[in-house]
């Protein structure tokens, strides 16, 4: 190997003919193309990785968003009182028109408007009103295990599956049970309640309002243990009542 002669020359020569030795320096050794990396990468320049990263993120962002709220739970309800009425609304006059707005509706259910009747059969009426909304309805406990509840008569607020919640003329929120306790309630004719619109009666309807001719039905809490959306929906049967 001369000085002025490329080792890797003399490597090829050594393993190819003359002409090919130097026709693979030429192309692999001498013209070889050096790449140089950056001393640093391009702050505004991304890899591959770290775009799919961000891809990957975006899309994630984007399906949450998409994505219902979670229903709260039962305790999460309890601990933030979604159900409870403030003390300052526990008034009866507060809840006197929806009990008129019940009426209205319980008349509709049981065909005394339209229909344009005052009577109603026991069988018929019994199948509407195990499915009908009770949530303004005036209940009266007329027996009871609990001795206590016994008297007490309200308008019904809330109607859960187990009690029924009422607000008594004394502005006393009152929970009464569902088991072991029968209900009564009256249903008046519609021409003995005023024929003023219904929303803009604010005026209790009193015992006196109720006439000779109002309908009277008993309310079995025990065979009522449901919720008042699970009832609109429920197919009930005729059973015997055990506890008569």
């Amino acid at each position: 190997m001369t000085a002025n002669t490329h080792i890797a020359l003399d490597l090829l020569k050594k393993a190819h003919p003359p002409e090919t030795a130097s026709a693979i320096f030429t192309d692999k050794v001498l013209h070889k193309p050096l790449l140089l990396r950056p001393t640093s990468p391009d702050p505004n320049r991304q890899d591959a990785r770290g775009q799919r990263r961000i891809q990957r993120l975006r899309k994630k962002e984007k399906a949450r968003k998409r994505q219902k709220p979670k229903p709260l739970s039962a305790k999460e309800k309890r601990i933030m009182g979604i159900y409870e009425i403030p003390k300052e609304l526990q008034k009866y006059h507060i809840y006197a028109p929806l009990h008129r707005l019940w009426l209205a509706y319980i008349w509709e259910i049981l065909g005394m408007v339209t229909d344009k009747q005052n009577w109603v059969t026991g069988q018929v009426a019994g199948a509407k009103l195990a499915s009908a909304d009770f949530h303004g309805a005036k209940l009266e406990v007329v027996r009871s295990k609990c001795v206590s509840t016994v008297g007490l008569k309200g308008i019904v607020v809330r109607d859960t599956k187990f009690t029924f919640q009422t607000i008594t003329k004394k502005n006393e929120l009152k929970t009464l049970p569902k088991n072991h306790t029968i209900f009564r309630f009256h249903i008046p004719q519609p021409d003995a309640v005023s024929d003023t619109p219904v929303c803009d009666q604010t005026k209790d309807v009193s015992d006196e309002d109720l006439g000779s001719n109002a309908l009277v039905f008993e309310l079995h809490g025990s065979s009522f243990q449901h919720r008042a959306i699970d009832r609109a929906t429920k197919k009930f049967k005729q059973r015997n009542m055990t506890e008569l």
